[in-house]
């Protein structure tokens, strides 16, 4: 995908490792808790709260945030900083340009979220709990930060079979999606009613997933212009490799739909699909129509 070069006066970025937006603590499981929990649980058979208990335990025993050299960079070195972390400021900067004009139009309040690009090892957010490389890529709707560890899209390749950017940047516009329901305030409604019928919860988070893979596929759609022959293919590849049934699968598990937290391989590929063919983010909000 053929995206222009980043200018930081247009993007948040900073380091791992230290404090950022200063943003309150938001209770409950960390994002990046979470997806080791359910790691765990796919591969090891552990329950996943007993996971979430340990980690948090962790949490609340450590109240210094881990630092890193590259709290001390620049918004510029950071995104200098390798082949990756330039191409995730550069759709990050595609991504706000995107979607801000969307919210304007419909009248709903703004804000950029923050690309944390941070080393291997532990990683404290403000406001999720602690986490790690491990975690992968997440968003933390605490303190609008899309949190990046770039040598998994070394992993993201492997997994994927495809080098090309366009997997590397369906992520990035992945994690965006979460901070667009974030501001929309779907986050919190699905929150809502995940504490009233607990029995919805996993079912609700593939919504909220496929409902961000969909989002994903609109930033692309709406920069057709800048999409290279091969894109479509390694964005769709990357859907289908980070799919629950096929993680599953490659771990040795039993395929068990009660485990789902993202969806499975086709239905990731269909709602990336969806938003790319339509590039109409109405479309994304078939994921939570109940009719």
């Amino acid at each position: 995908m053929r995206l222009k070069q980043f200018d930081t006066s247009k993007i948040k970025v900073r380091g791992g490792g230290g404090r950022g937006r200063g943003a309150r603590r938001a209770g409950g499981i960390g994002c990046g808790t979470l997806v080791i929990a359910l790691i765990a649980a796919f591969m090891f058979d552990i329950d996943p709260s007993q996971t979430v208990a340990l980690i948090d335990g962790m949490d609340n025993g450590q109240s210094t945030a881990s630092q890193s050299p590259q709290n001390d960079l620049s918004e510029q070195q950071l995104c200098m900083s390798g082949p990756y972390a330039r191409e995730s400021c550069n759709a990050l900067q595609s991504l706000n340009e995107t979607w801000e004009p969307e919210f304007r139009r419909a009248g709903i309040p703004f804000e950029q979220p923050e690309l944390v690009i941070y080393p291997p090892g532990p990683i404290r957010t403000n406001g999720c709990g602690n986490t790690s490389s491990a975690a992968g890529p997440f968003y933390c709707p605490a303190d609008y930060g899309i949190y990046i560890e770039t040598s998994f899209f070394d992993e993201l390749a492997r997994m994927s079979g495809t080098g090309g950017d366009f997997a590397r940047l369906y992520v990035i516009a992945h994690e965006y999606g979460h901070h667009i329901q974030n501001l929309t305030g779907l986050s919190n409604q699905v929150r809502s009613l995940q504490q009233r019928n607990p029995q919805a919860a996993n079912q609700l988070t593939v919504r909220m997933e496929l409902q961000a893979d969909c989002y994903a596929g609109v930033w692309a759609g709406k920069n057709r212009n800048l999409i290279e022959r091969g894109d479509l293919e390694e964005g769709l590849r990357a859907a289908s490799a980070v799919g629950d049934d096929t993680i599953m699968r490659n771990a040795g598990r039993r395929i068990n739909p009660d485990n789902f937290t993202h969806g499975t391989s086709a239905q990731r590929m269909e709602a990336l699909r969806l938003g790319l063919e339509s590039a109409d983010d109405t479309a994304c909000d078939a994921y939570f129509d109940f009719r």
